[in-house]
């Protein structure tokens, strides 16, 4: 069993990979920008960790996505389905919560599969 965890600190680590699966933190855009704007920088994020990590979008296997308000869930759709490649679109769960920040709306996890 081989566990490897990247930009740990105490509380979280942003990446950890149990032998072929990739787990990522909880992924933000900028507080205070709009559900698009914090949408799309959320999927950035999530890019950038999955490359690093040696994946892409083209493998992932389940994405929680937490949404302040459930009025945005039609606009970060409509991000979120531009985002997904055709075909590869993951086990998929959708929730309101109480955000960490009053200017968060949305939230984004993913566990995807090595490249």
């Amino acid at each position: 069993m081989t566990i490897e965890r990247m930009h740990t600190s105490q509380r979280m680590s942003k990446i950890v990979t149990h032998n072929e699966t990739i787990y990522l933190c909880g992924q933000v855009g900028n507080r205070g920008d709009s559900i698009e704007a914090q949408t799309t920088e959320a999927l950035s994020r999530v890019d950038a960790l999955l490359a690093e990590a040696g994946s892409s979008k083209q493998h992932l296997l389940q994405a929680v996505v937490w949404l302040k308000s459930m009025d945005d869930f039609d606009a970060m759709n409509k991000i979120w389905e531009a985002w997904v490649p055709d075909g590869a679109a993951p086990a998929r769960a959708c929730g309101r919560v109480e955000m960490a920040s009053e200017e968060l709306l949305v939230e984004i996890t993913i566990i995807a599969a090595k490249s």
